[in-house]
């Protein structure tokens, strides 16, 4: 089996699952993203993938009289600085404050990740820690200008030019970029999935 339904518009988890060789087909899971008052990184990232999950499966029993022919997989990134949530940037101005708040700091970054296969959801969780250097005013200024960190939670991306503020990375790259090769693999397995070999994967839609 190498297709998997991807209940996710992110083009990088995409991207990251083609590379492994897997077919994506994306169904649509639309939920909202608000945060609970108080609730923590975790909670809130953890929510967000199972919500996501459970969405695609709703659309999915609303359209057919059968269940999923392939694993359902969805994932959620947040980041988080003292445990206070940085999602996407609103506004310029938004993304300067919140790329000056990481400066020459230590955040985290969560994923979590989703498979719905044969009637059950399977979780799992990722955190990796990301040191930024002190950033000048100028080259977040900068940066802002190349549009990057405007789609991107916490106003970077590790992947592009973001790559050039983060000084230490302690866990995954990818799951700092929204899905965690090695977690994500290693819950497929368990599921008694083979993962498909390393191969250009041509997409469903």
């Amino acid at each position: 089996m190498n297709t998997l339904y991807l209940a996710s518009g992110s083009p990088r988890r995409r991207e990251i699952l083609e590379n492994l060789g897997y077919r994506i087909a994306r169904l649509p899971a639309e939920i909202d993203e608000t945060p609970y008052l108080h609730e923590s990184a975790a909670a809130y990232v953890a929510r967000m993938a199972f919500e996501k999950n459970a969405a695609a499966v709703a659309h999915w029993q609303g359209q057919y009289p059968f269940a999923p022919e392939y694993p359902l997989l969805s994932a959620d990134t947040t980041v988080a600085l003292h445990n206070h949530i940085l999602g996407k940037p609103e506004s310029a101005e938004d993304a300067f404050a919140m790329l000056k708040s990481l400066s020459g700091t230590t955040h985290q970054v969560l994923t979590a990740v989703c498979v719905y296969w044969q009637g059950k959801t399977h979780a799992l969780m990722q955190q990796s820690d990301v040191v930024f250097k002190p950033l000048e005013d100028e080259e977040i200024r900068a940066y802002i200008a190349s549009g990057e960190p405007m789609d991107k939670a916490g106003a970077y991306g590790i992947q592009g030019l973001g790559g050039m503020f983060v000084q230490n990375l302690s866990g995954s790259f990818t799951g700092v970029m929204g899905l965690p090769v090695f977690e994500t693999v290693e819950l497929l397995k368990t599921l008694g999935l083979v993962v498909p070999p390393f191969q250009t994967a041509s997409s469903l839609d």
